[in-house]
């Protein structure tokens, strides 16, 4: 993609659930009204980015609209892991078992 933002991608946005898309296009629409306020004051230096905010949020609104007329698949919910005991926390808990296995055998 020669015009547009690095982070917004088409293969990226695939990944993103919808409320994620709808956080992306406020932001984008947002920099664009920003954009074109420093433009009318003759503050803005790069005239390209707007050309590019403008090109992401045509992008975002083809995602959009192709996910609901199921051309594009809505990404699987991502199930988290879950975290990870410390080590600390690993190894009082081994310590704890040991004790435990010390105390059955001598009762």
């Amino acid at each position: 993609m020669a015009i547009g933002s690095k982070e917004l991608a088409s293969v990226e946005l695939d990944t993103y659930d919808d409320e994620r898309l709808v956080e992306e296009l406020k932001k984008s629409k947002e920099e664009l009204f920003n954009l074109r306020f420093q433009s009318a004051t003759g503050q803005l230096e790069s005239h390209g980015r707007l050309r590019a905010v403008k090109r992401d949020i045509a992008r975002i609104y083809t995602v959009i609209r192709e996910r609901e007329l199921g051309i594009r698949a809505t990404p699987a919910p991502v199930e988290v892991p879950a975290k990870a005991e410390k080590k600390s926390a690993k190894k009082a808990k081994a310590t704890e078992e040991v004790t435990e296995a010390a105390e059955t055998k001598e009762a």
